[in-house]
């Protein structure tokens, strides 16, 4: 291996785009490797992955898109997009950019990892924004590296939304990342102008040409390599490269993966794809979470909806359940635009619905990745445990019904009717609405703990919470893999503070 890195960053995404910048700006020299293409100059960036009103990079077949395999609990198979960029989600995403909770940074503290509670990752958290709204504000942060806007002058359905909200005695959440109490407010979004700011425009796109620090896009990395229990390097698809330390910040689904090509993970799992095993490590891929997600439709009245090249999200509702665990536990996201026109910018069919997502923020339920062998080429398939648990089936049909209640509100009535398929009568019939739950029943598509951290105590755990491989020196994990739980809130924001976090804690701050 003629190259040597003093670091290896595997996956130019979320969170390992601001790993890597960070540790470059440390002084260390550091190699990014991204399986999909890598546009350096940002007036190169395709429009697709630019254009923030739709979310066309994110259709199976676009070569942005990982599009994976997921299973649902009763056979019914889902698309799981994922972004393979420079940028990685974050560029082909919505935008959603709230920040996890202090009760989620509670339980990841509780779980053993200290260094993980919400004082420790408020720097963070202030550090890496730029927050035109509230960034001269305690908590927040100015002058960082990723926008944080909220949306102003939606069209009617949108005033009409937080009109419902009011009507229903919800209160008011300006400020979805100050850490208050939950409800109904402004979507904080990476996006300026429409345009929507990945961490590859927000973290690379300034070190152009910064010594030390090297992305190579259109490089697959087939498994980590090891010598005498220490990580040195990482075989590709263009040849082994050596590193003093190899990160894999690939995501949820691509860095556990990694681990198991590598020959880490569980024993008889590794044994049954014929891969040699080199830890057993019983915890990668298993015990993952996501939110649960169901849509309800909603028929605007012709004009009230987001126009082509229009935002389609401005405000968000967040709940919280009976006996919730953790405060806003239930989200409601309405979108301002069918879904035949957030997918392909152009205009919708006529009388086309747009639809409400109703998201269980925290679920007792947990998934599985499922090795489909040991060839790298082929994903292992996202086995999820959505709505298994009696309690979390009780939660989401507490969502669905006050998503409902919102959609039957006078101020709804003004601009649309809720579709006909969800009557009052259904509604009032735990078991019929659970079926009717289950037939919409998909995922949110934000996959994490695959790979949690937690201390030695725990056998499940795969890092502890410096994010260094337990069985392998030289060897961490950086992405949303591991965290103990989903955050109660998208994970964009979280994936961006934990390759933040990271370099912090590679670098000794």
């Amino acid at each position: 291996m003629a190259e040597h890195w003093d670091v290896v960053v595997v996956g130019a995404g979320t969170a390992g785009c601001p790993l890597a910048a960070r540790l470059a700006d440390a002084g260390r020299t550091v190699l990014l490797l991204e399986a999909g293409a890598h546009h350096p100059d940002p007036a190169d960036v395709p429009g697709e992955l630019r254009d923030a009103t739709t979310l066309q990079a994110a259709v199976p077949g676009h070569p942005a898109n990982w599009d994976l395999p997921g299973l649902l609990p009763g056979g019914r198979t889902v698309r799981v997009p994922r972004g393979r960029v420079t940028g990685g989600s974050s560029a082909v995403n919505a935008g959603y950019f709230v920040r996890p909770t202090p009760a989620d940074a509670a339980g990841w503290a509780a779980a053993g990892n200290d260094l993980w509670s919400w004082d420790r990752l408020l720097p963070a958290l202030c550090r890496l924004e730029d927050d035109r709204d509230f960034g001269d504000r305690p908590g927040h942060g100015a002058g960082g590296p990723v926008p944080v806007v909220r949306p102003t002058g939606g069209p009617p359905l949108a005033e009409a939304f937080a009109a419902a909200a009011e009507e229903l005695g919800v209160p008011a959440e300006p400020d979805k990342n100050a850490g208050g109490a939950p409800g109904y407010g402004p979507l904080p979004r990476n996006v300026v102008d429409g345009v929507r700011i990945s961490t590859a425009q927000a973290y690379l796109a300034p070190r152009r040409g910064l010594r030390g620090l090297s992305v190579r896009g259109g490089v697959r990395v087939l498994r980590v390599l090891v010598e005498g229990g220490r990580a040195v390097g990482v075989r590709t698809t263009a040849g082994d490269v050596a590193a003093d330390e190899v990160v894999l910040a690939a995501g949820a689904v691509g860095s556990a993966h990694l681990l198991l090509l590598s020959g880490i993970g569980p024993a008889a799992v590794l044994r049954e794809a014929g891969i040699d095993v080199l830890v057993d490590a019983p915890g990668v891929g298993r015990n993952c979470s996501d939110h649960p997600l169901v849509y309800l439709p909603f028929r605007a009245v012709p004009g009230t909806t987001a126009a082509p090249g229009r935002s389609p999200l401005e405000g968000v509702l967040h709940l919280t359940s009976a006996g919730g665990e953790v405060p806003g536990d239930l989200e409601v996201l309405p979108w301002l635009a069918p879904f035949a026109q957030v997918m392909t910018g152009r205009p919708a069919p006529a009388g086309e619905a747009v639809e409400i997502g109703v998201g269980l923020q925290r679920t007792a339920g947990v998934g599985r990745l499922v090795l489909a062998g040991g060839d790298p080429a082929r994903p292992p398939v996202v086995e999820y445990g959505h709505l298994a648990e009696t309690a979390d089936r009780r939660r989401m049909r507490e969502g669905v019904r006050a998503a409902a209640a919102l959609l039957r509100t006078r101020a709804l009535a003004a601009v649309g009717r809720p579709a006909r398929d969800l009557p009052e009568p259904l509604l009032a019939d735990d078991a019929a609405l659970d079926r009717w739950i289950g037939e919409r029943l998909t995922t949110a598509v934000h996959l994490s703990g695959t790979a949690r951290m937690g201390p030695e105590s725990d056998p499940a755990a795969v890092v502890d919470q410096w994010l260094r491989v337990r069985g392998v020196e030289g060897l961490r994990v950086a992405d949303t893999s591991v965290l103990p739980r989903v955050p109660s809130r998208g994970p964009a924001a979280t994936a961006v503070l934990v390759g933040e976090r990271a370099a912090e804690l590679m670098t000794g701050g």
